[in-house]
């Protein structure tokens, strides 16, 4: 099929809203539908999601493409669907659910993670995964389950995460990628599961939950006959089975190309900060936080730091602001000010003024990991308005992201940004200025699909290889470098070395107010 004939449909089931985006086999997105997601929240810390009723509105989300691409279900050359990553989505006897699915949100294993945490075998466990113990991950949450709910695993068969499910809708087939299997199970050198992990989770016995592990750029399966009715499409079009979420953003938005690893920061309302790596050059940190996730590309894996709050804490201080000017009787709403964030940052003349961004009730998991951290101002005098706050706020998310860079090793050399916030220009410029790099933003608009939607391109054959893949459909659509400018660099060096110290210092008074 011609490249310019053949369509590649991309699945992307995030946390709110499942899409199912169509790209030419060149890159070219065509057309996009999307179905929202819906998940309930318990007074228990419990976050769940209805495993048929996320299989049905990817299916609405695919009827819903197919009515806004002409002949939709001929020209697909191939399905690929990534998905939310973490969680526990249990299986049983006829693949029909054992319950419903517990969500990275899902807080539930916390004790699971201190107990786990506090063990010999614990550091081990992340010398393998390169990554941190956190109640996100499948892992912790099926060893609590095995403690306090083993009549769940009892019941269940397979242990799947949110695209797997959906891949077992679409094909047939129980398995997961190298990515979730790795970071959460396994060894990220080798991309296969590792029984010292497994141990050290406590799961030996529950061994056979795991599925098998396939790599979608290598490995397809044919759309089953049924799934194919529901979804108008053609039974037989090669399904693959993507990466989790994160990485597929990342590859999707230019962590890789040219055959060179840059840095790429999502900034929504939380901060993802991802380096793309050959294995050897992983730097795991004493504090052992954050992830190692395998890349679709043979030896190169993300490292992966997050903040739990990014632009929320913008919107913290825009409602206030938003709050009072409606006092004066004409309502404002905080999106109303969004548009005025460059002017204000503008404003502001450069000061010592410092804000820690750790505005979630979750506390902070970037860089360190602390349920009990919170935000403040350090430095305020009366010489300091609303600007000079704001201002403050924007830069902090900057030295947030380079405090989860320095994490992972030594400042990128370049820095890809993604999500909304991207298109501040302050918000641009500090990040810039922190990690002393320039920045690049994507016009790619559906990273994440973009991303799986490649390697089954890859799979298929329409490419040798990922980087020429790349080639096609990432590099065109990356902007200008933005340099970082150098007083700002300069002074955000002195910054850091402060930002550092107060936060350090003050981690004994935030356990002390969590207490009351």
């Amino acid at each position: 099929m011609p490249k310019s004939d053949g369509i590649i449909i991309g699945i992307d089931a995030g946390t709110s809203v499942l899409k199912a985006v169509a790209f030419e086999l060149t890159g070219r997105q065509i057309a996009s539908a999307s179905a929202r997601n819906r998940y309930e929240m318990g007074e228990d810390g419990s976050v769940t999601q209805s495993l048929g009723q996320t299989w049905s509105d990817c299916v609405s989300a695919l009827r819903g493409l197919g009515e806004k691409v002409e002949n939709l279900a001929a020209r697909t050359a191939a399905i690929a669907v990534t998905g939310q990553g973490d969680g526990t989505w249990l299986v049983g006897s006829g693949n029909t659910p054992v319950d419903d699915a517990w969500l990275w949100l899902d807080a539930r294993a916390a004790p699971t993670v201190t107990r786990l945490g506090a063990t010999a075998a614990n550091r081990a466990r992340f010398e393998a995964t390169g990554t941190g113990l956190n109640t996100c991950q499948q892992g912790t949450q099926l060893a609590h389950m095995d403690r306090f709910m083993p009549e769940l695993l009892d019941r269940a068969e397979t242990a799947l995460h949110c695209k797997d499910w959906l891949y077992l809708n679409l094909t047939g087939v129980r398995a997961t990628d190298p990515s979730e299997a790795s970071f959460t199970f396994g060894n990220f050198r080798n991309r296969q599961y590792d029984e010292v992990v497994i141990d050290a989770l406590g799961l030996q016995r529950r061994r056979s939950l795991l599925p098998d592990i396939i790599d979608g750029t290598q490995t397809s399966h044919p759309l089953t006959a049924e799934a194919a009715k529901a979804a108008g499409l053609l039974a037989g079009t090669p399904v693959s089975l993507g990466y989790v979420d994160m990485v597929m953003t990342a590859l999707g938005a230019g962590v890789r190309t040219g055959g060179q690893n840059a840095a790429c920061s999502t900034i929504g309302s939380t901060g993802v900060h991802m380096r793309a790596k050959a294995v050897p050059d992983v730097q795991l940190n004493d504090e052992g936080t954050g992830y190692v996730i395998a890349l679709p590309i043979p030896g190169i894996v993300t490292q992966v730091q997050t903040n739990m709050g990014a632009t929320i804490n913008i919107d913290w201080l825009l409602r206030i602001a938003a709050d009072l000017m409606s006092a004066g009787g004409s309502k404002v709403s905080y999106s109303d000010l969004i548009p005025r964030i460059d002017a204000w940052f503008a404003e502001a003349r450069p000061t010592n003024l410092l804000y820690h961004p750790y505005i979630s009730e979750a506390g902070e998991r970037g860089a360190f990991v602390n349920a009990h951290a919170r935000a403040g101002f350090t430095g305020l005098s009366t010489r300091h308005g609303f600007a000079d706050m704001l201002r403050a706020v924007v830069e902090g998310l900057g030295m947030a992201t380079r405090d989860c860079y320095a994490a992972m090793g030594d400042m990128p050399s370049e820095l890809r940004i993604t999500g909304g916030a991207a298109r501040s220009s302050a918000l641009r410029g500090s990040l810039s200025a922190a990690v002393k790099a320039p920045v690049r933003i994507s016009d790619r608009e559906e990273a994440g699909a973009a991303g799986v939607a490649m390697m089954a391109a890859v799979a298929i054959g329409a490419y040798q290889d990922m980087d020429s893949c790349i080639a096609d459909w990432v590099t065109p659509l990356l902007g200008e470098a933005e340099a970082p400018d150098p007083k700002n660099a300069e002074r955000y060096d002195r910054l850091f070395e402060a930002y550092k110290d107060v936060r350090q210092a003050i981690a004994p008074a935030w356990d002390k107010l969590a207490q009351h």
